[in-house]
């Protein structure tokens, strides 16, 4: 591939990732695609296949670290595709359709619909308060929690008090064939730190809420955040969750700066390390 190649959205070559994770390190991407609806996100993923390459997908950046250096091949971003915005009650009965539609002209009561389509590229934090400025229930508990929607629905993101499936009704997915495909909740399996999707990517999804009293809500997640706070930098440049077993007095620092022991590196094999508990 060459600068001059035609990509069906923004396109920038040798990006820069660091500053695209929340663990400030790495080199440049090859080509990082930048869409901003999601038929482009789709259209990127074909085109990206069609060259060869099986397209990384980069969202909030929590819980990554990119190699030093130029990454070849394509990521794509969800930075640019983060509508989140109410569906019409009688409105279309699927999330791709709902997906297409323009804002509605006027606020509805907080008690009408309890539900949020949100695309891939809404960011956690900006969830958690827009429920909590309706009243609306379930996400609370993932205040604090970094990344997007769309990372949150593949991974399961959560912790003791809430994961993102909680509130997942139904979701839209680009599939292995480039398609769109919707998923009702019931054909899903997510588990522990996994959605289930496989290799499917997260376009975006209708989320359903209980109605509660906004004060209460916006208490709870205050609570929570509080909680975090208390065991983990939440506010610091991390990847936004720590090996927790055995935990001390200073929290997951001071366990951090108690076990580190320059200069050995252990590598982690993949899956779940023995010993670990949830995030705060």
């Amino acid at each position: 591939m060459t600068s001059l190649k035609s990509w069906p959205c923004a396109a920038l070559p040798h990006a820069e990732l660091s500053a695209r994770t929340t663990m400030r390190v790495g080199g440049a991407a090859e080509w990082l695609l930048e869409p901003s609806t999601p038929e482009e996100l789709r259209q990127a993923v074909i085109a990206a296949r069609e060259e060869g390459y099986t397209p990384r997908i980069l969202g909030g950046g929590a819980n990554l670290i990119v190699d030093d250096g130029v990454l070849p091949g394509v990521v794509i971003t969800t930075d640019r595709i983060k509508r989140l915005f109410r569906p019409e009650p009688e409105g279309p009965s699927t999330v791709r359709d709902a997906t297409e539609m323009a804002p509605r002209v006027a606020p509805a009561p907080r008690e009408e619909g309890l539900r949020f389509v949100a695309w891939a590229g809404v960011s956690m934090p900006k969830l958690v308060n827009a429920a909590a400025e309706l009243g609306w229930s379930g996400v609370e508990g993932l205040a604090g929690v970094p990344g997007n929607v769309g990372g949150g629905i593949a991974m399961n993101a959560g912790g003791r008090w809430g994961e993102m499936w909680g509130v997942v009704e139904r979701v839209l997915v680009v599939d292995e064939r480039g398609e769109f495909q919707e998923l009702e909740r019931s054909a899903c399996t997510p588990r522990y730190r996994n959605g289930g999707l496989g290799s499917r990517i997260v376009v975006s999804a209708l989320l359903k809420f209980d109605l509660d009293d906004p004060r209460v809500v916006k208490e709870r997640g205050r609570d929570f955040l509080l909680e975090k706070n208390r065991v983990q930098p939440v506010t610091a440049w991390s990847a936004g969750c720590a090996v927790t077993a055995g935990m001390t007095a200073g929290g997951a620092p001071a366990l951090i700066a108690r076990l580190w022991a320059p200069p050995a590196v252990t590598a982690v094999a993949p899956g779940r390390p023995t010993g670990t508990v949830d995030c705060p």
